[in-house]
């Protein structure tokens, strides 16, 4: 029998080819992708409200029938239409208005009986729901799944209406459902309560009940969190099976490098030491993650595990998203460890990225084949095919989220199963990285160095620009260095926002013109980035216009200044990033973010900003306002393939879903045995990347 994944969508009743090309746009292609495009929301249709009883300020359902309806054009903007039906029940009349939608007339016969929703304002001396979506009440139109009942609300294909898909999937469930098997094992669903799968399919879409929805949403979010979970874990598994290297940890080069820094380890840097140690132990693999937040010290931390790879006889690679940082790294990493000596000579660092000259570049090359280079820091350029290691015992990936899960996994290969350290400055709260990052070990770095000073995060409008230049000059002429960030390099003719290149020609010649202030952002050929970071470092440049080039790992202790243009532009985690550039010395430092932003989630972004310095904080903000998806990105999680689950109001049920995924999984490696067939085939229609790697063999 045909599987309902199989089955395209243009074969249902009143669908075709053209209308399966709309429905192919919200994802929809098969019979199953149907039955798993679920509501966005409901409305309860078993009680209306009359005209007369309706609330002032609050989302209403009103059955009525069109009065007079009838079309005017704004006076205030050009072209600009308004719709409007006076509609009438038993109880009173009630104005509805719709802005600048003029279809929406031919709808509004009088006499039509309509079923509307919205919202009720006041509007001088009369009630008026604004934008409505309503339908017609056809007297030969079977009302069942429209009236009278709890009505699923979707988003809509193109030229598909609500009642149409109704319809649509009604039909789907009567007539493909009962060929659809449930995946998840009865005794999974027993233990934890679930609805079966077509009983969860009938009451997501046509709940009996609000009770039978709720279980309808817990059964199918259960499922989604299983089957993202399985091949974590599985992952997991599979990983601890592979043979490792299984280092010395009590070295003298690593205690000798400890001592010799300039600074003392918190105790939050020790104890992930001692957790990095214990794992280099072992025969297997490390595989861990780190988080700290912004300079907090986690590339001190991945130096120490370099040490202790590079006295075992292993060479180490370190690998950064961005030329400007392997560069830093390079130099920081190059002078703490020139301290120490390694039988009888100094540990050989190298840098490899794709800006250096072919001649520099085959040296390094055939450095790190030969092993005379010991810890090699690079960007992308270390995955290169010619890249070969003699004997590679340790990977340092450095802000993981820039780079996808395939580039990742490629640098490891490079070795016999080396130990990978995977760090990230994009912290989320410790119980969802365990579940997220099912197949890694995870350790916190949870308190910055002594002395750092908190950083003070001003949110000011434009009307304010006078003071904020002033408040530069003064900390300039005290010898302060100063960022300004731009969300853009160049004026766009379609967004009105100002820009890194004519403020830097603005500021150079008016502004701030009896100071030395420069210009970067991405567009310019590395060696000019470099040129301009290495005046900046060194003084030679007081300000510095930006783009968000300066996100990841620019390190200038005097820079106490981050002003951050249009802030209403960037992301919360990119807001916090550029904050973390300053504060890196001694002195008090201020991040003063510009914006006129009033849309919510804008006003949310900046509110969390100014309110907030600590990155787990600030990633738990950031994470509501944006919605797991898309913060961490199908690329790296296939999270965005979660259309009902959520993980920060479900935690508990990702945990039990976890829980299951591990303990079918440990007695049923392969999903071989007769009660997990289903269940094999489903999580290999889901992710068909994981046939060749986990579940053959």
């Amino acid at each position: 029998m045909e599987k309902l994944s199989g089955i395209p969508i243009r074969y249902i009743k009143g669908i075709g080819p053209k209308r399966a090309k709309a429905f192919a746009g919200c994802g929809i292609q098969s019979v199953e992708d149907l039955l798993y495009y679920f509501p966005r929301r409901y409305e309860d249709r078993t009680k209306f409200i009359s005209i007369s009883a309706v609330h002032e300020g609050e989302n209403q359902i009103i059955k009525a029938s069109v009065l007079v309806s009838g079309e005017r054009r704004s006076f205030r903007r050009k072209g600009f239409s308004i719709t409007e039906a006076i509609v009438e029940d038993a109880t009173g009349r009630l104005s509805c208005v719709w802005f600048n939608q003029p279809y929406i007339k031919e709808y509004l016969k009088p006499g039509t009986t309509l079923i509307l929703y919205g919202k009720v304002e006041r509007y001088g001396d009369k009630l008026q729901m604004g934008n409505p979506e309503f339908e017609i009440v056809a007297e030969d139109i079977d009302e069942s799944l429209n009236i009278g009942r709890i009505v699923p609300i979707y988003a809509l294909p193109a030229g598909v209406g609500q009642r149409s898909l109704r319809k649509f999937i009604k039909y789907v469930i009567d007539k493909y459902l009962p060929r659809m098997n449930d995946f998840l094992p009865y005794d999974i669903r027993s233990r934890n309560n679930l609805l079966n799968l077509a009983k969860s399919i009938i009451n997501i879409h046509f709940p009996e009940s609000p009770d039978m929805q709720k279980l309808a949403y817990t059964r199918l979010a259960f499922e989604e969190f299983f089957l993202f979970q399985l091949p974590l874990v599985l992952r997991k598994l599979e990983k601890k099976e592979k043979a490792g290297i299984a280092h010395t940890v009590e070295v003298k080069l690593a205690e000798d490098f400890i001592k010799s820094l300039a600074f003392n380890l918190t105790e939050s840097q020790k104890k992930v030491i001692r957790e990095i140690k214990s794992d280099m132990t072992r025969p297997q693999a490390m595989q861990r993650l780190l988080q700290g937040d912004v300079g907090s010290g986690k590339t001190v931390v991945a130096t120490v595990a370099g040490v202790i790879a590079i006295q075992g006889g292993y060479q180490v690679a370190f690998m950064v998203p961005t030329e400007i940082l392997a560069k830093q790294h390079y130099e920081k990493v190059s002078y703490q460890l020139s301290a120490i000596s390694y039988q009888r000579r100094s540990i050989r660092v190298g840098l490899l990225t794709g800006s250096i000259d072919k001649k520099e570049k085959e040296i390094i090359l055939k450095g790190i084949r030969q092993g005379k280079v010991d810890l090699v820091i690079g960007t992308h350029a270390l995955l290169e095919e010619d890249v070969r290691f003699k004997n590679l015992g340790l990977v340092v990936i450095d802000e993981q989220h820039k780079f996808g899960v395939g580039q990742r996994a490629l640098l490891p290969k490079k070795g016999l199963n080396p130990d990978v350290l995977i760090m990230t400055a994009t912290p989320i709260p410790r119980t969802l990285a365990i579940t997220l990052y099912g197949d890694l070990d995870i350790s916190v770095i949870n308190e910055l160095p002594p002395g750092r000073k908190p950083i003070r995060t001003q949110w000011i409008d434009n009307d304010k620009r006078d003071w904020l230049y002033g408040f530069i000059k003064e900390n300039v002429l005290i010898g302060r260095q100063v960022y300004i960030v731009y969300p853009l390099i160049e004026e766009s003719y379609a967004l009105d926002l100002l820009s890194a290149k004519k403020m830097h020609l603005e500021f150079k010649n008016n502004v701030f013109k009896e100071f030395n202030v420069g210009l970067i952002h991405g567009r310019l050929k590395q060696k000019e980035q470099d040129r301009i970071m290495s005046e900046f470092r060194n003084g030679k440049l007081q300000i510095l216009i930006a783009t968000t080039v300066l996100e990841v790992g620019i390190d200038v202790a005097n820079a106490s200044i981050m002003v951050i243009e249009h802030a209403e532009r960037f992301g919360l985690s990119q807001l916090h990033q550029l904050r973390g550039r300053i504060g890196r010395g001694n002195y008090e430092s201020s991040c003063i973010l510009i914006s006129d932003a009033d849309s919510p989630e804008a006003k949310s972004r900046i509110d969390a900003m100014v309110n907030y310095n600590d990155g787990f904080r600030i990633a738990e903000e950031d994470l509501k306002i944006r919605g797991p998806g898309e913060y961490f990105g199908s690329r790296q999680h296939g999270l965005t393939g979660l259309k009902i689950a959520n993980p920060l109001t479900q935690m508990q049920l990702l945990k039990r879903a976890r829980e299951e995924a591990v303990r079918i999984l440990n007695y049923d490696r392969r999903l071989e045995t007769r009660q997990n067939i289903l269940l094999k085939e489903k999580l290999l229609q889901r992710f068909p990347e994981y046939e060749k790697l986990m579940l053959v063999g």
